[in-house]
């Protein structure tokens, strides 16, 4: 029996708890013990037995269907992050993953907006370039003359047919390269895990590895990884070469890919960054 206060079995007595009895249409009457729903309520709204809720509540049933988690859902009127929170706790994919969202937050907008002149930009889970600011612009080149759909850094590092770059104007050179392709193979595989039904992520892949014969060995080998890091030389047109730092974040559950380009604090790549920046914008 599972005795795990964040488990599924000790979470769905939470939520049966809070729920109003009024607010699925049934009466409060001073009678009642229980501080929300009953057991017995909460099998008929949704069309299981009391036996399988007081199993799944005591941890002693802990794979129930996706047609079963719907309905808890439903009866317990469960917001989109709890019902896929729920979904998760019983190993199955939440409704709805089929989405890769190219949706900024206002809370990321905001944070984005008051990082200054530090270049950054915004990538969707399958590495498809969202959103820029002025200064990632000024120190690799503005890619809004590339069309969005082939904005993505992985169509990028996996040229097909001798593919010219498109989100760079001019050279970048990466550092410990092997490592860099092997890293952004296996993220797009963990998206899928994330993504499993994703047209777009599905047809991003299905051309990689028909037209990049490196990409199809690499994804060969099944490894599953975040991209976190990477580092460049960006030979710059106005002051040279520049070796920066590409820092990833992700946010949240949509996996929006954050990319840092900062160079080593009191460096003179430090002052050459600010100084393309400073010509660029």
């Amino acid at each position: 029996m599972s005795t795990d206060a964040a488990g599924l079995g000790a979470t769905l007595r939470a939520w049966r708890d809070r729920m109003s009895p009024a607010a699925v249409g049934l009466p409060s009457g001073r009678a009642r013990r229980a501080q929300g729903l009953r057991r017995e309520e909460l099998a008929e709204l949704t069309g299981i037995s009391v036996d399988y809720v007081v199993r799944l509540e005591q941890g002693r049933a802990t794979t129930p269907s996706a047609q079963v988690l719907s309905a808890l859902a439903r009866a317990l009127q469960l917001t989109t992050t709890e019902r896929d929170h729920l979904y998760r706790m019983a190993g199955l994919v939440p409704p709805g993953d089929a989405e890769i969202s190219d949706h900024i937050p206002p809370g990321v907008h905001r944070v984005l907006n008051r990082l200054g002149e530090v270049a950054v930009a915004v990538f969707a889970a399958d590495w498809k370039l969202i959103w820029w600011n002025r200064s990632w612009a000024a120190l690799i080149g503005d890619p809004s003359s590339t069309p969005p759909a082939l904005r993505n850094f992985a169509r990028e590092s996996f040229p097909i047919n001798g593919d010219a770059p498109r989100l760079s104007h001019w050279p970048v050179n990466v550092l410990a390269g092997d490592a860099l392709a092997a890293a952004i193979v296996s993220d797009l595989r963990r998206a899928t895990g994330r993504f499993p039904n994703n047209s777009r992520l599905s047809t991003l892949i299905r051309t990689l590895r028909a037209g990049n014969p490196r990409f199809a060995e690499l994804w060969a080998s099944g490894r599953v990884e975040a991209h976190r890091e990477s580092h460049k030389i960006i030979d710059h047109p106005a002051v040279g070469p520049i070796e920066v730092d590409f820092d990833v974040l992700t946010d949240g559950d949509a996996e929006l890919k954050i990319v840092i380009l900062t160079a080593a604090p009191g460096s003179e790549d430090e002052t050459k960054l600010q100084l393309a920046v400073l010509a660029g914008v």
